[in-house]
């Protein structure tokens, strides 16, 4: 039987805005969460049949159409206004668990608002604001950041791979952000590039960074970021003075 392509017209009319699962019908296991208006639901199903883009969502939908089965639709919320459904989406990232998932980013608010135990709640409305007055990037680690991981960790997965552009050339330093709260400072040595020639051709080209800690701007660490929150944005590159 043909997978549903879209909604009738009247429900078109009356669903609002909503957030959605994707899933796979094998084991059950979550691997996107989304929001949308109209047929967005389906939008994924027919990019994968359709075209040729490289992802971890569409490879992940191609693979399980490959077995003969259909990837499974579940609306949890709907009759939403969009503030809602940014809202309900977040939650969900955040629950499951970004690293579960081939959503790309955090949702709305993350950085922000996201998941944070009782400590993290506490240290973070707690945290003096920081003024930064060098050319700074801030990077937020939230989706491979986990308590306990030792400073060699935190570096590597503050340092790459981001798809950043040539304005990094001009940060010196690079800070990792953690639910809002600067975790570590490094002064960038030299930038180069993450990806092989071949999958330049396929995904955006992505950079990582050489540094070390930057000793004179420890007094950062433990400060917050919310001055330089743009709210609602998803990526997870800031720039400061530069």
């Amino acid at each position: 039987m043909p997978h549903q392509q879209e909604f009738p017209p009247s429900v078109v009319e009356k669903i609002g805005y909503y957030v959605y699962l994707l899933s796979d019908p094998a084991t059950n296991e979550v691997f996107y969460v989304g929001k949308g208006t109209s047929n967005r639901i389906f939008a994924h199903i027919n990019a994968a049949l359709t075209r040729a883009d490289v992802s971890d969502k569409l490879d992940r939908i191609r693979a399980i159409i490959a077995t003969g089965q259909e990837v499974h639709h579940c609306i949890i919320r709907h009759g939403l206004t969009e503030k809602e459904a940014l809202e309900v989406e977040a939650a969900l990232i955040d629950f499951i668990g970004l690293a579960s998932l081939t959503n790309l980013v955090h949702g709305h608010g993350a950085d922000d608002r996201g998941q944070m135990n009782v400590s993290e709640v506490i240290a973070k409305y707690e945290a003096p604001e920081v003024e930064i007055l060098e050319p700074v990037i801030l990077i937020t680690v939230n989706r491979l950041y986990r308590r306990g991981m030792s400073a060699e960790e935190l570096y590597e997965i503050t340092r790459g791979d981001w798809v950043i552009g040539r304005r990094r050339e001009r940060a010196q330093y690079a800070c990792a952000v953690y639910n809002g709260i600067i975790r570590e400072v490094y002064q960038i040595n030299d930038w180069h590039p993450a990806t092989a020639k071949r999958e330049e051709q396929k995904r955006k080209q992505r950079w990582r960074f050489d540094g070390t800690v930057a000793n004179e701007l420890q007094h950062y660490v433990g400060g917050g970021t919310a001055k330089y929150t743009v709210v609602g944005a998803q990526n997870p590159i800031r720039y400061v003075n530069c």
